[in-house]
């Protein structure tokens, strides 16, 4: 008799000694990233500098909070771009834009998911993993200017939790969900 999929147990994706290299492999292109200047470029003209610039946010400099902040009583929040960190390393995890902060994981949330499998594989082979979230409050309100601001930075630090960077890092950590992180 074949199993049921609600039955069948889940396989461990990878092995303790490929979730260190993995893990390693992000590690290093992401300091690479966040130790080097990126080019200037010159005007003949005083610009204003653009606080929205992906280059000069550095998610491991922002306020950390815990994981369970959506469950925190609090207003809706408001606009940001937040940054999941696994701040045993540091490791940025997850790049996401909200139009109400407090709101966007109250409900169901692919990077939730994808935690979980990342907390029980780190727990299954007894590996530290301190995850985080942070904030960036100074995010623009318009929706359109906040996804922009978002994509840069997933493709700047290529998150390996955000799709657009799962052909680079692979999916090790499947969720038995068909939704998708988005």
């Amino acid at each position: 008799m074949k199993p049921t999929p609600a039955c069948r147990a889940e396989a461990l994706v990878m092995s303790a000694d490929a979730l260190l290299k993995w893990k390693a492999q992000i590690f290093d292109y992401q300091q690479k990233i966040t130790e080097s200047k990126p080019p200037q470029q010159t005007a003949l003209f005083d610009l204003a500098p653009n606080h929205c610039n992906p280059d000069a946010i550095d998610p491991f400099t922002l306020s950390l909070q815990s994981m369970a902040f959506y469950r925190m009583p609090a207003d809706a929040g408001s606009a940001a771009i937040y940054f999941v960190i696994d701040n045993a390393i540091p490791l940025l995890l997850y790049v996401g834009e909200t139009r109400r902060s407090g709101k966007r994981w109250k409900g169901e949330h692919g990077c939730k998911r994808y935690l979980d499998s990342y907390h029980s594989l780190h727990y299954h082979y007894g590996l530290q993993r301190e995850v985080s979230i942070a904030f960036w409050w100074d995010a623009p309100v318009q929706t359109k200017p906040r996804q922009q601001l978002e994509q840069a930075l997933i493709h700047k630090f290529k998150t390996p939790f955000n799709k657009e960077n799962w052909e680079r890092w692979g999916q090790p950590f499947q969720t038995s969900s068909k939704k998708q992180m988005r």
